[in-house]
Order: structure tokens, then C-alpha cells, then sequence
């Protein structure tokens, strides 16, 4: 890529697009950030400007992607909550794209899911999908990243099983613990977007790690790297859910939802496809060990002083 071209990145300063800043900066780009958390420090000074995510004013939208080479984006929301939806998300989405094509911006990045489904009953599935349907057919040279799971020192799923392994006597799966999920490292997500951000041909790329668990091996596997071996229990699902409201209010967040559950029972979080990550999760993991799952990873706090339609960073 030609140095100093102007880069943007949805949500710099969250998760995975912070990773990606950090590549972007690394080759000596200019970058920027649409975000949501222009009231917070911003972690790369005067290296990465702010400008809002303006959803409700898709011209103001449009001239802070004036000059862009090509847009990351990492904006989503998790689950359905009060004042952010799924569709809002969808719709929010929608806008930036547009917004991109009428600023010329010659590349899209997007970050999507595995499996993503028009026909399916799960929001985050359908969603993505129209999305992705949408991209393609906008006009603009594009590349579609499906990741399963994230790790990496901010993430939520992977550290809070390890919270629940320190604390609690036995570790519940939901039916059998069969199912697979393949989880990638946030920095080797990263490269793959920074790689893609260089390219004008369409991708469409599942980023996935080269370790494939089964739900129950993974818990396992946590629980013998941080010295926390636990009985593992098979739960009928509502059981398990059931079980996760219950500390989810006790730590005042939204540990797991019902439409999670059935998107990781039904294999959504496994492609049979070579890995196009490099770190290995046991590895990062043991090398973690002392801090994984020391404290909760709160989904809800990250949201906590954001607007109503807030930024997730994947």
C-alpha cells in the first residue's frame, strides 16, 4: 500500500478496530476513527482523529469520509438490548455504506460472521447477511472477513469462562458441548484486514484460528491452563440459560442470550476451511494465565456512557 493514503476505522478506540489502527499506523498510514466515545481519551494522542458515527446524519457521514482510501468496519451490536437492536444495527450500517460510496471511498473492509443466513431465525445470522448482500451489490471493491469467536487481551467470551472456571465449583455446557467454534486471535484479524485494505479484488474470507474446539474442550482446556480444572456439566439449554441470567444480574450485565445459545449449538461458530490465523489459542492463553478470567469482562460497561446506538467493537 502506498504510504500516507488515509485509512478509517469504525471504532478505534473498542476492540478490534484498535487492533487495526495499530497495523494501520504501523505502515505509516494516515488514519482516522468513526466512533461513539469522542468523550474518551483517545489511546493514540494526536496520531488517530475522531469523528462522530453520525447515523442521523448521513451528509455529516459523508464528509468525514472524504479522501478515505478504505474503511474498516467493525460496527455491531451483540445482542438485542434497550436502545440497540439488530436492525438498528442493520440499518446503521446500511447509512455508512452508502455514506462510503458517495465519498468515493474505493474499499470496504467489513467484518461479518460465519455462516451468516438471510433465512435465519437468529437476528445476528439474517443481519449480517443482508449486510453482506447489500456490500456486494453497492459498487465499491469490497472484502468480507467472517470470524467465529475473538481473543485477545480485551475479550469477553474467552476471559469470562475463565471468570466463571475461578469462581464456581463446576462449569455447565449447554446439551452435549459438541458443537465447534474455531477462535481467532484480534491481531491476526487485523492483519487480515490491513492486507485486504491494500487489495481491489472482492474477498469473501472466513478468519478463523488454526485450533478447533468442541464447546466442553474449550472450557476444559481453559480450566487445566489457568489451574482451574472443573467437572464439566451437559445442561438442557433453558437450564442453562437460566443459569446465565442469574449471573448476569449478579454482575449486572448479559452473560449469555437464548439466541447465542442456539447460534453455538446449531455450529454457526465452525467452517471447514483452512485456518488464515496464526496464534494458537492454548498458547496465548498459557501465556495469560495469571490474569485470564481474574476480573469479569462486562459487555454492558463498555456501553455504559455510550449513546443509544452504541458501537460494538468485535
Amino acid at each position: 500500500m502506498t504510504a500516507k493514503q488515509i485509512h478509517m476505522v469504525t471504532g478505534a478506540f473498542g476492540y478490534s478496530g484498535k487492533y487495526i489502527a495499530r497495523r494501520l499506523l504501523a505502515e505509516e498510514h494516515e488514519v482516522r476513527t468513526l466512533t461513539n466515545s469522542l468523550h474518551k481519551p483517545n489511546p493514540f494522542g494526536d496520531r488517530v482523529r475522531p469523528y462522530p458515527l453520525a447515523f442521523h446524519d448521513p451528509e455529516r457521514l459523508t464528509a468525514s469520509l472524504q479522501g478515505v482510501e478504505a474503511l474498516y468496519n467493525t460496527y455491531w451490536v451483540r445482542f438485542n438490548h434497550k436502545g440497540f437492536t439488530h436492525e438498528t444495527a442493520v440499518n446503521n450500517t446500511l447509512t455508512l455504506f452508502n455514506a462510503a460510496k458517495e465519498a468515493g471511498v474505493k474499499r470496504i473492509v467489513h467484518v461479518s460472521i460465519t455462516n451468516p443466513d438471510i433465512n435465519s431465525p437468529l437476528e445476528y445470522f439474517s443481519g449480517k447477511a443482508r449486510l453482506e448482500a447489500a456490500l456486494q451489490s453497492l459498487g465499491v471493491s469490497y472484502a468480507i472477513l467472517r470470524p467465529t469467536v475473538l481473543f485477545g487481551k480485551e475479550d469477553i467470551l474467552i476471559n469470562n469462562i475463565a471468570w466463571m472456571l475461578r469462581r464456581f465449583p463446576v462449569f455447565g455446557v449447554f446439551g452435549d458441548g459438541r458443537y465447534r467454534l474455531q477462535p481467532i486471535f484480534v491481531d491476526d484479524l487485523a492483519r487480515l484486514a490491513v492486507e485486504q485494505g491494500g487489495s481491489r479484488d472482492d474477498q469473501i474470507i472466513n478468519a478463523i484460528g488454526p485450533e478447533t474446539f468442541t464447546y466442553r474442550e474449550l472450557a476444559q482446556s481453559i480450566g487445566r491452563i489457568i489451574g482451574k480444572e472443573r467437572p464439566i456439566l451437559s445442561l438442557p439449554p433453558w437450564l442453562g440459560y437460566a443459569a446465565g441470567q442469574i449471573v448476569g444480574r449478579l454482575v449486572n450485565d448479559v452473560l449469555i442470550t437464548r439466541a447465542e445459545i442456539d447460534g453455538l449449538m446449531a455450529g454457526h461458530l465452525f467452517v471447514d476451511a483452512p485456518a488464515t490465523g496464526s496464534a494458537r489459542l492454548t498458547e496465548w492463553a498459557a501465556a495469560h494465565s495469571a490474569d485470564l478470567g481474574r476480573q469479569y469482562a462486562s459487555e454492558l460497561a463498555r456501553r455504559k456512557e455510550k449513546p443509544k446506538l452504541a458501537l460494538q467493537a468485535q
